[in-house]
């Protein structure tokens, strides 16, 4: 398999980071990171674009169950961190934590060095059912990541969604005055778009539309908005 194809890296990152590739593939994948910079990167583009998403989330306090199974993973199997001869500094535990700590720093570190740049962080953007579900088209919502530098658009849906038979699902940029702005079709509610010069100005929502095969044939929507989500510049 080539992992080198842009678009099959990106695949395969997004359903690491949102947490889809599961069991042997996921192991799998894991296997390969350090051997190919283009996974490694489009990981690391993935967590950026969804970083954001963790900022409305309500801190959760561990329960006692899950505190005694990190003390036993990291210090022994009594449900509490053992305190030995030989301290803090004599357990293999504590060794691993830093190792572990020590790697991603470096991690960190070298993608620093690599992209010596201020890149602007991108625009996270949470498309949500319009409304009861339109017969073929599962309700959930889509998450839309714009480029800092507003060149990509990439759309990853929560759960998957579908057109209804012999439709498209169109992605839509919406000015808050003038016509909507096609930005493509979107299968299965998933694609990396390259964005036009000034297509998103002015705009401050994304809309999905349920639209013939192939997308509007009049260039303007057609159909219902199934999904849609507010974003600013």
């Amino acid at each position: 398999m080539d992992y080198s194809r842009p678009e099959l890296a990106d695949a395969l990152a997004a359903d690491y980071c949102v947490g889809t590739l599961r069991g042997a593939a996921r192991r799998r994948f894991e296997a390969l990171l350090p051997a190919h910079p283009r996974l490694r990167s489009a990981v690391h583009d993935w967590n950026e674009r969804l970083m954001p998403l963790t900022a409305s989330l309500a801190p959760v306090r561990p329960s006692g169950e899950v505190w005694r199974r990190v003390s036993e993973r990291i210090g022994g199997g009594n449900g509490s961190v053992p305190e030995t001869a030989s301290g803090t500094w004599g357990r293999l535990g504590f060794w691993r934590g830093l190792s572990a700590f020590a790697s991603i720093a470096a991690i960190a570190l070298a993608v620093l060095l690599a992209n010596p740049r201020a890149v602007p962080p991108p625009i996270v953007v949470v498309l949500a059912a319009t409304g009861p579900a339109v017969t073929g088209v599962q309700a959930g919502s889509i998450v839309a990541s714009i480029s800092g530098d507003g060149a990509t658009l990439v759309t990853r849906p929560v759960v998957p969604v579908a057109a209804p038979a012999g439709h498209s699902l169109e992605l839509w940029a919406v000015p808050t005055q003038g016509a909507p702005r096609s930005l493509g079709v979107l299968p299965g509610g998933s694609g990396t778009v390259a964005l036009r010069a000034k297509v998103l100005a002015g705009a401050d929502t994304l809309a999905v539309t349920v639209e013939p095969a192939g997308g509007s044939p009049s260039g303007a929507p057609t159909g219902p908005i199934v999904y849609a989500g507010k974003f600013s510049l």
